[in-house]
């Protein structure tokens, strides 16, 4: 046995002398001992508090045999899908099952379950009955109301009362655990546990909570009542603050389920203390013959700095469920982690990324949030910046110079993404500078998603001339350091509020500024996002009014072809697209067109003048990781499609 991991079995139980755990950690991902990792976080923050900790790893759900592995727990069950929802690791946005499982040994699909809390949830009761069971990670944190439920096309009760465990965990849940575990092992019965906060419970109707309370909407009445629905999403939205935020309550027939307030965000001592904690860095050695876990390779030499995001995007769950106000972690924090990286027998000289959620955050978006919150009623950055918005890139800009400075290091870079807006409005261009000349992997992630005022204003993204501003610069710093570098832009197809004529009018924007997009993710509607509120009411939660949908199949097919034009097998629905807009005039052979007619002879509208032949703009299609990774090509000289073993996690659209 490797005893610098926790134990995944029985006899590497008792290889350690112990006679139980404190705690059985279930999860549906293969275990992998990264800060990168939900359960490696969670697991090695209770060791270092005391707490025994053996983790239950995809354990055989059709029965509950497996769930009792190790005995029953002193204190209980843990349980989380993994680093994602199950649901989405499951299936693409068509509904289509996925062939590969980038958290599983080998990549192979049909190790965790559809609902995966749910299903361990229940396999744990029917195992040992009363056993404390706490549920969390992304699935539950994001699914701790009713929640409208793409896969089923309703609305969802709470995972808590479908999983009938005895407490929800939401946000970011060390310090959480910490207080749930010192209780527990005080003797505190789980059912009492109701002040933590960051937690969510059910109890009766009747009985008392801890903090003031806002909601009271009614399962009943959400599940059918769409304006509700909206109304009951914006409150859970803007009380998901740790400084103003209060309790949230909703109504299941006779019980009350209450969400306490959020957690405080850990600080940066805090923080350094967590990465500080003895992770391996690799997955457990039981996988090597399947190949091992396919999902570290994206973070096995990539370094997390900060936790949290202000931009607010709509179609992104970061906000409900690690917050708006950011932290981070000291630089002499990093530049530890990163001389461990250098330690490695595979480090190469390259460390990967030095990111979250947004790589060029560090601190809150301003002095307010920090005694106030975060704002109820506006975003920090779309879409214009609050004028209280403090942009400061000085203490990211020293972080990434001393990683860069230390023995064995290359190079560094940034490959999770940074917030351009951001970046653009900081009036001291030294960032902007050493990010294209130092830490650009030859292409630099960037999220413009749409090119039309009304569809960026429903994504809460900023105007698209912040983002030409943004683009010139960078392929100017480009050329002035004798560099060739490209931009890889996500976009974002049939997100509410786009219609076929705006889907048409990006295709335009993206021919004019010669980009042939190799993939464009259409809208997916997860849990926890606003956007997918948008999607099932038509309603935004934030000002009420209605907003266009696209819910049919063929006509989001439409919208994603002609992001898509120059692929051939695409030609068809191009011109179907181009047909309903009314926009026949792009069906020919000059430049201005998007796609050649069906066959070489068309009959000619009246008064059309005579076309002539251009080479066609095409593409080859290159692997791809889901969701996060989507390359475009340059039309005068395409950028190199690198192939990505990196997994689909949260939502990191900047």
């Amino acid at each position: 046995m490797d005893t610098r991991f926790l134990p995944i079995n029985k006899k590497e139980m008792n290889t350690l002398g112990w006679d139980r755990p404190d705690f059985v950690y279930v999860t549906g991902d293969a275990y992998v001992d990264h800060p990168s990792f939900g359960v490696a976080i969670i697991s090695r923050v209770l060791e270092a508090a005391g707490f025994r900790v053996a983790i239950l790893s995809q354990p055989d759900y059709k029965s509950c045999d497996a769930f009792r592995e190790f005995g029953r727990p002193r204190l209980g069950f843990l349980v989380t899908s993994g680093n994602i929802d199950s649901m989405v690791a499951h299936y693409t946005v068509s509904k289509k099952k996925r062939n590969y499982d980038y958290y599983s040994a080998g990549g192979k699909m049909g190790k965790r379950p559809d609902r995966a809390v749910i299903v361990y949830s229940q396999r744990i009761r029917e195992a040992y009955g009363d056993v404390p069971i706490i549920i969390g990670g992304l699935e539950a944190s994001l699914r701790r109301f009713a929640h409208y439920d793409y896969w089923d096309n309703k609305v969802r009760r709470s995972i808590l009362v479908d999983s009938r465990a005895d407490i929800l965990t939401y946000g970011m849940g060390e310090n959480i655990l910490l207080r749930i575990a010192a209780l527990l092992d005080k003797g505190v019965p789980v059912k009492k546990i109701r002040d933590v906060r960051g937690t969510v419970y059910l109890c009766s109707r009747d009985d008392k909570v801890n903090y003031p309370t806002v909601g009271g909407f009614d399962y009943d009445d959400l599940k059918t009542d769409k304006a509700l629905y909206a109304k009951a999403f914006a409150v859970q939205y803007n009380e998901n603050d740790a400084v103003s935020g209060r309790a949230v309550i909703e109504y299941y027939d006779n019980k009350m389920l209450v969400q306490n307030p959020p957690m405080p965000p850990l600080e940066r001592e805090e923080l350094d203390r967590v990465y500080a904690l003895p992770y391996t860095r690799e997955y457990h050695p039981s996988y090597e013959s399947e190949g091992g876990v396919p999902g570290i390779a994206e973070v096995e030499m990539s370094i997390t700095h900060n936790r949290g995001c202000f931009g607010g995007c709509n179609f992104c769950a970061l906000a409900f469920h690690q917050g708006r106000s950011v932290r981070s972690r000291s630089i002499e924090s990093v530049v530890e982690e990163a001389k461990k990286i250098t330690e490695s027998p595979r480090f190469k000289g390259y460390i990967n990324d030095i990111g979250g959620p947004t790589a060029n955050f560090r601190y809150p978006s301003c002095d307010k949030q920090l005694k106030s919150g975060v704002c109820a009623n506006r975003k920090c950055l779309a879409p214009t910046p609050c004028k209280n918005l403090k942009v400061d890139h000085e203490e990211y800009v020293e972080l990434l110079r001393r990683v860069s400075s230390l023995p064995k290091v290359k190079k560094v870079f940034i490959r999770s993404g940074i917030r351009f807006d951001y970046l653009m409005y900081d009036k001291d261009d030294t960032f902007f500078r050493e990010l294209v000349k130092n830490h650009v992997s030859g292409q630099l992630k960037v999220a413009p998603e749409h090119c039309c005022d009304t569809v960026l204003m429903h994504m809460g993204k900023p105007n698209i001339a912040v983002y030409n501003k943004f683009k010139d610069k960078y392929f100017a710093l480009t050329k002035s350091f004798g560099k060739e570098q490209y931009l890889v832009p996500y976009l974002m197809s049939s997100h509410p509020g786009s219609r076929l004529e705006d889907a048409l009018e990006l295709a335009l924007y993206l021919k004019r500024g010669g980009y042939s997009p190799e993939q464009v993710q259409d809208f997916y509607p997860t849990p926890g996002t606003a956007s997918t509120v948008m999607f099932y009411t038509g309603i935004d939660p934030f000002t009420n009014k209605k907003v266009f949908c696209e819910t049919d199949y063929h006509q989001k097919q439409l919208q994603r072809a002609l992001l898509q034009w120059s692929k051939p097998q695409n030609a068809p629905l191009v011109r179907e697209a181009l047909l309903q807009c009314g926009r026949e005039d792009l069906i020919g052979y000059t430049k201005d067109c998007l796609v050649r007619p069906e066959s070489s002879v068309q009959r000619k509208p009246q008064g059309a003048k005579s076309q002539g032949r251009n080479t066609k703009n095409s593409g080859k299609n290159s692997p791809q990781k889901t969701r996060s990774t989507r390359n475009v090509r340059q039309d005068k000289k395409a950028a190199p499609q690198k192939k990505s073993s990196g997994a689909n996690t949260k939502r990191k659209r900047k």
